[in-house]
C-alpha cells in the first residue's frame, strides 16, 4: 500500500502512519533498526528504495528516505508512506524536503525513528566530508556511504581515513569482500612464504580497487602497486605467484598459480542490495575496514 501526502508536516505523517498500522495490521514489533537514507533528489530515491527493501528482507526495519529538493524553494514537505508489500519487509516513510527543511534534515527524522532501535545513516550519492559530523549522522550509530558514485571516486575514498570515525565504512569495502576471501584463502596454501610484492590493476575510476590494495598494504607489510588496465590481482612470492582475474563486467574470476591449472570461480560484482545487507550485519566499528584505508598511503600508483 502506498500513501501520498503532499504539502503536510510531521505530526500528520505520524499519526496517518499509526492508523495504517491500527487499520493493516502493521506493525514495528521484529524491526531491528531504522535507516536513515539521505538521497539527493527524488529520482535517486527510488534505486535507494528498491535496495534498502530488498536488504529489509534480511534486516526487517523502519527505513526513512530523504530526498533533499531545492534549498531556494518555498518550504514544503511531500510525505509517501509505503508500507506490505511496496516495502519489502521493511515500512517505508519518504520525506521530500524543500526550502528551509534541507537544512534540517536531523529536525524532520527524529520524530520518526523507532525507540530502543539503533539508526543506521546511508548517502547513497553526495555523502558529506565528515559523515558522523552531519546532522543525521550525529544520530546514527553506523554511517554507510559510497565513493563509487562520487564525482572523482578515486580521490572520495582517499578522503575517507581523515573524516573516518567509529561507525563509518563505505560500500567499496563491501565490494571487495569476495575477493578478500579468495585471496586470503590463496595464501594459506603452500608454499608458506611471505609476499614480495603485490600488484592491483583494474580501471582508474574503481575505489574497491583502491581500497583493496591499502587492505593488502596493511597486511602484508609488502610493495603494492596499482596500475590501470585489466581487472587483475597478482602476488609474487620468492617461488610462486598467484593471480585472480575477471573481466571488467564478467562473472567468472579465474584463480592462476605457478605449476598448477587454472581454477574458476563465481565472482560477479556485488550489487548495491548486497552490500548494504552485509554492512547491517554489524553495528560496531569495522577496524579492519580503518585499517585498510590507512593502507592506501603505503600504495603506489603508477
Amino acid at each position: 500500500m502506498i500513501v501520498d501526502m503532499p504539502a503536510t508536516d510531521t505530526r500528520s505523517v505520524a499519526k496517518r502512519l499509526v492508523k495504517l498500522r491500527e487499520s493493516n495490521g502493521v506493525i514495528t514489533t521484529g524491526r531491528v533498526l531504522t535507516l536513515v537514507v539521505c538521497t539527493l533528489d527524488s529520482s535517486e530515491a527510488e534505486d535507494a528504495i528498491d535496495a534498502a527493501n530488498d536488504a529489509s528482507r534480511e534486516h526487517p526495519c523502519r527505513v526513512i528516505v530523504l530526498a533533499r529538493g531545492d534549498r531556494f524553494a518555498d518550504t514544503r514537505l511531500d510525505a509517501q508512506i509505503r508500507v506490505g508489500g511496496d516495502a519489502g519487509a521493511a515500512e517505508v516513510i519518504v520525506l521530500r524536503l524543500q526550502g528551509d527543511l534541507v537544512n534540517h534534515e536531523s529536525s524532520v527524522v527524529i520524530p520518526f525513528l523507532l525507540p530502543d532501535t539503533p539508526v543506521v545513516a546511508w548517502w547513497p550519492r553526495g555523502a558529506p566530508e565528515f559523515p558522523s559530523k552531519d546532522s543525521v549522522g550525529r544520530l546514527a550509530l553506523r554511517r554507510i556511504t559510497d565513493s563509487t558514485f562520487a564525482p572523482d571516486p578515486r580521490e572520495a575514498i582517499g578522503k575517507r581515513l581523515a573524516s573516518h570515525a567509529p561507525g563509518n565504512t563505505d560500500l567499496a569495502w563491501s565490494r571487495i569482500t569476495y575477493w578478500r576471501a579468495l585471496l586470503a584463502s590463496a595464501l594459506d596454501e603452500p608454499p608458506y612464504e611471505a609476499v614480495d610484492s603485490v600488484t592491483v590493476s583494474g580501471l582508474r575510476e574503481e575505489p574497491a580497487l583502491d581500497i583493496l590494495a591499502g587492505w593488502l598494504a596493511a597486511r602484508l607489510s609488502c610493495p603494492v602497486h596499482r596500475r590501470i588496465g585489466e581487472l587483475r590481482v597478482e602476488l609474487h612470492r620468492p617461488t610462486v605467484s598467484i593471480a585472480i582475474s575477471r573481466p571488467q563486467t564478467g562473472r567468472t574470476a579465474t584463480l592462476s598459480r605457478t605449476g598448477e591449472p587454472d581454477q574458476r570461480f563465481a565472482l560477479a560484482r556485488r550489487e548495491t542490495k548486497d552490500c548494504l545487507a552485509e554492512e547491517l550485519r554489524r553495528l560496531d566499528d569495522d577496524e579492519i575496514y580503518a585499517e585498510a584505508l590507512s593502507g592506501i598511503a603505503k600504495v603506489t600508483y603508477e
